[in-house]
């Protein structure tokens, strides 16, 4: 962001549950580059509001994925609780994309609340603000007519390596995150679907458990092609409303062959919350493709529910906690015993950040 070499603090070796406070934009803006990024990571503009602000740390971001499932490593990077994307300088985008914090970027408080370092530098960074914006779309900021933007998601395969499964140190990092049990059952599965994968190649299909598809076993009957998957009626839901989540059969005889409704996949990692209730979020009508950086405009029902979110069971342990999408044939509306109290009543979930009180400084 400016002409003078890029500052790099020394890693913090941050945990989950240490508390941290987000530098100020003129703390941060010598550990970037050109294009406000630092190691590949950008810092963006939805994410000045958290400055000077006091949160926890949730998870360690080293190992991360850049929406295909596929591990990467991404050093010296944590997820803050509750922290999401608004997508406001990014045209809008409904993804809510948990943001990624670079070390640099945080200070540790210690035990007693006081801060490390001394009171921040004060001064004008509107320059900077204005930088921040432009760096939202890329040098080739238009294709085929469209923004192209930029943003954290799109930039991970430039802020990360691929991450194998034998290099066995992201599992020490894994147990911080996630704890021992965890651990050992996602590794469980990996190695049962890794069989399966080899069994449907090497064995006849009289030999294979269920066929060799990958647990937790979804198979849509449907045939793959153009108007062979049903939308049901429309349910029209709107943010606030209390749904149930249909059952894993019930959903499958919506699916074609690749376990798609209409274009949209329904992942294992949606399947654990079959049966159970939550509320609507969003109904998603734009988002930022991570591969193209484009705008992607959803015409469909596209659903989001509150806290329904990848737990990486199925996906080597990715802690970017994304949100699921659910079709309206997926979900059922069911009666909210709020609707005559308070509204959406006391439910957790509402994408709110959980600032902490305010930090004495030394």
């Amino acid at each position: 962001m400016n002409q003078h070499p890029q500052t790099r603090p020394s890693p913090l070796g941050l945990r989950p549950g240490e508390l941290v406070r987000v530098r100020s934009l003129l703390e941060i803006a010598p550990t970037l580059d050109a294009r406000c990024s630092l190691d590949g990571m950008p810092f963006m503009p939805e994410m000045l509001q958290y400055c000077g602000r006091t949160f926890r740390v949730a998870q360690r971001a080293d190992k991360t994925c850049a929406g295909d499932g596929a591990p990467r490593r991404m050093p010296n990077a944590v997820h803050l609780d509750g922290l999401r994307c608004d997508g406001s300088g990014h045209g809008g985008c409904q993804a809510a994309c948990r943001l990624f914090w670079n070390e640099a970027w945080l200070d540790r408080i210690d035990d007693r609340g006081r801060l490390a370092l001394a009171q921040p530098p004060g001064g004008d960074d509107s320059r900077l603000r204005e930088r921040l914006e432009q760096a939202t779309t890329a040098e080739n900021h238009t294709r085929n007519g469209k923004p192209h933007y930029r943003c954290q998601a799109t930039e991970i395969p430039n802020a990360s390596t691929p991450l194998r499964i034998r290099e066995l140190d992201q599992y020490v990092g894994d147990i911080r995150n996630w704890g021992l049990a965890k651990v050992l059952r996602v590794l469980g599965i990996e190695a049962f679907n890794i069989w399966q994968t080899v069994s449907q190649r090497r064995l006849p299909r009289r030999l294979r458990i269920a066929g060799g598809s990958q647990y937790p076993f979804i198979r849509g009957p449907l045939p793959v092609k153009k108007g062979a998957t049903p939308s049901g009626a429309k349910l029209d839901l709107q943010p606030g409303e209390l749904v149930r989540i249909k059952s894993k059969s019930e959903i499958e005889a919506t699916l074609d062959q690749t376990n798609h409704n209409r274009g949209l996949f329904f992942d294992g990692e949606m399947a654990q919350y079959c049966g159970r209730t939550a509320r609507v979020r969003a109904r998603v009508a734009r988002l930022v493709d991570e591969h193209s950086g484009e705008m992607i405009e959803i015409s469909s029902d596209c659903i989001m529910l509150e806290g329904v979110v990848c737990k990486a069971d199925y996906h080597r342990l990715c802690p970017r906690g994304i949100y699921s999408y659910w079709r309206e044939i997926w979900l059922e509306r069911v009666s909210d015993p709020n609707a005559n109290g308070n509204g959406n009543g006391s439910h957790h979930g509402n994408g709110l950040p959980r600032e902490l009180p305010a930090t004495i400084r030394s």
